[in-house]
């Protein structure tokens, strides 16, 4: 089993409210772990760490390890770890100013590509990868990443996430704010990815997990309650605080 992202004693705080209390956690490489469990319980501050995204709020500090392909990402610069590590938020958030072609190429820009024939090739295959080419080939630099629908706009947000060739894609709600053709194509894109890359999705779904996910953990109340393989976590979890939360009994 090849481990993509590790996780020791990690703890993190907004000011003096403690959020996340200890996490240990090993997720395996190309394959999706999903992270469930009631609103407020910790689940996206706890993959805005793997990223280091939390500590972009001034209030925000994290301790503990968490090591992604055999590196403390807590010990090298933020934005070398956001290379490393793609994110995709609930809301999509292209650039609105910005052609498609643009918004695919920003990272790969600000990393110092500049190279016309790299990027495109860069951009093709990203928004390939995302399920988005055939739709948006013919107006790649004429429309502007706004004016897609919210679908295309989220494909387009992990095509850009997809262009910087990260090893490990956190995903937080990524299908919440979609209607169900568009929540499909992202759970498809979610089983062809997990082939290439490793996912982390939070997801107040629980259908959605179970469908996408090798592994699920749920969280409460800023702990770790359990984890393990989806269809254990579904249909025989060990702690009774799961079984209650799968069966609707609180959340």
């Amino acid at each position: 089993m090849a481990i993509a992202v590790e996780v020791r004693n990690l703890k993190a705080w907004f000011g003096k409210t403690e959020a996340l209390h200890g996490i240990d956690m090993s997720v395996e490489a190309k394959h999706a772990t999903a992270i469930i469990g009631p609103s407020g319980c910790g689940k996206s501050t706890f993959i805005r760490c793997l990223n280091r995204m939390h500590e972009t709020n001034p209030e925000a500090r994290a301790e503990g390890s968490v090591r992604i392909g055999g590196m403390d990402i807590y010990r090298i610069p933020p934005v070398d770890v956001r290379r490393r590590v793609g994110m995709v938020f609930q809301k999509p958030n292209p650039f609105p100013t910005m052609s498609i072609y643009d918004n695919v190429a920003a990272g790969l820009k600000l990393n110092g590509t500049r190279n016309h024939r790299a990027l495109d090739e860069v951009v093709e295959r990203s928004l390939e990868q995302a399920a988005l080419w055939d739709e948006v080939k013919d107006v790649l630099k004429r429309k502007s990443g706004a004016s897609l629908s919210g679908g295309q706009q989220q494909r387009l947000c992990i095509a850009r996430a997809l262009a910087v060739s990260p090893q490990v894609l956190l995903m937080d709600e990524p299908a919440s704010a979609l209607d169900p053709i568009s929540t499909a194509k992202i759970e498809d894109l979610i089983f062809e990815l997990k082939e290439k890359l490793t996912i982390v999705i939070v997801t107040h779904n629980m259908q959605q997990a179970s469908r996408v996910a090798e592994f699920t953990g749920f969280f409460l109340m800023g702990n770790l309650i359990e984890f393990d393989k989806t269809e254990k976590i579904f249909t025989t979890p060990s702690d009774k605080r799961t079984e209650d939360y799968i069966t609707g009994r609180f959340g």
